[in-house]
């Protein structure tokens, strides 16, 4: 199974489009494939607890447990904030890194996409990200893609519309799916 994690929990968030993009076209290709889109964590996730097996947040046993645990690559949309990756990221994989790590994250293989609205297409979060994540033992794909100024991909409705931009993204889906 494949797992596309849209990575921010901001509701109208720019990173959605792109996740969805690839969602779909993993989708005609018959893959077993889960979107997993951050604005569905709400309410308290963080407190002193969250990161003890008996006493982690319901959602975050579920994840684990129905997505992350089967799931042989993942495919991280990784927005620009402040400098880096947004925190509920940190979040959600330190609360599982603490349950189950080696089923979790051990030897799984994982793509990455920077999204900015700037010129630089999030390099440095994707390279915070990928530190993170080879600490796990997940393997890092090297084609890591920034997409900068976002806002000239996208229409009014929120879709993606650059062709140039769709393109490479269908080559990175390419290098994910031989991977």
């Amino acid at each position: 199974m494949y797992s596309i994690i849209s990575g921010s929990n901001r509701k109208g968030n720019r990173t959605l489009p792109f996740a969805q993009y690839i969602y779909d076209g993993l989708s005609k290709r018959k893959t077993a494939t889960r979107l997993l889109d951050l604005t569905h964590l709400s309410g308290e996730l963080v407190y002193d607890t969250m990161y003890h097996p008996d006493t982690q947040p319901e959602y975050f046993q579920q994840l684990q447990q129905e997505q992350f645990i089967p799931t042989e690559k993942f495919w991280f949309f990784v927005p620009e904030y402040n400098g880096s990756y947004p925190g509920i990221i940190k979040i959600l994989l330190d609360s599982m890194s603490t349950v189950d790590r080696e089923s979790t994250f051990q030897n799984k293989k994982v793509m990455l996409t920077g999204i900015a609205s700037g010129r630089a297409g999030n390099l440095r979060g994707m390279d915070h990200l990928a530190d993170v994540l080879n600490h796990l033992g997940m393997h890092v794909h090297p084609n890591k893609k920034p997409i900068s100024s976002i806002y000239r991909c996208l229409d009014k409705e929120n879709v993606l519309v650059d062709d140039k931009i769709k393109g490479e993204l269908d080559a990175q889906m390419e290098d994910f799916i031989n991977y």
